[in-house]
């Protein structure tokens, strides 16, 4: 349902550990025809006594054409790795047709890109990864409606986990994310998962 944010200009978010920003992962939209393009760019880096443990820098593209996923593309530069995904929608055969660095080859169109704009990722049970491509089964379970404040501003919000459902993944591969989404403003205002510590993605700003 892209046309639900032809409205959105930007959803900015910082990325906390242990409490402390370390960096920042920012949405623009652009909206014209039916036509929707997001872009995003996520950056942070991990530090302890001056050694960096965990870096990330990457710029991604997404295009929707009628609430479809037409056209998907990043580049992520991970702890000096390179990955990058290319995807691309195939209207004959009804897929996605993915070039990874960790997937190459065909993918259900109902798969969504794991990002955390897009509050369809709470009601699909597969996503593709918008680092390497790779394409992870999840179960997405509602806790509880709560209150948050967020930027001095208290917001109705329901209370998700979202986990794998694929046993045999490694244990640093499977997701594990609690998510509070507003229906009302339609965003997600925070991520919360423990990797090497407790991380959050918070909004800081929305237009």
């Amino acid at each position: 349902h892209s046309e639900h944010y032809k409205n959105f200009k930007k959803i900015e978010m910082d990325v906390y550990r242990n409490g402390k920003i370390i960096g920042f992962s920012n949405y623009e939209f652009k909206y014209k025809k039916n036509i929707l393009e997001v872009m995003n760019n996520t950056e942070f880096e991990v530090k302890v006594l001056g050694v960096i443990l965990f870096s990330i820098k990457s710029m991604s593209k997404e295009k929707y054409v009628n609430n479809q996923l037409v056209q998907f593309n990043s580049s992520t530069l991970q702890n000096d790795k390179n990955k990058f995904v290319n995807l691309t929608f195939d209207k004959k055969l009804e897929n996605f047709k993915v070039v990874g660095s960790s997937y190459k080859g065909v993918a259900d169109k109902n798969n969504i890109i794991g990002n955390w704009w897009n509050h369809e990722i709470l009601k699909s049970n597969t996503q593709i990864s918008p680092l390497s491509g790779s394409i992870k089964e999840q179960k997405v379970t509602f806790i509880s409606k709560e209150v948050i404040n967020i930027g001095n501003e208290d917001i109705e919000v329901k209370h998700f986990k979202l986990v794998s459902t694929d046993k045999n993944l490694e244990e640093d591969k499977k997701l594990n994310f609690d998510i509070w989404y507003s229906e009302e403003k339609n965003i997600i205002f925070k991520v919360e998962y423990n990797r090497l510590g407790k991380w959050e993605y918070i909004v800081k700003n929305y237009q």
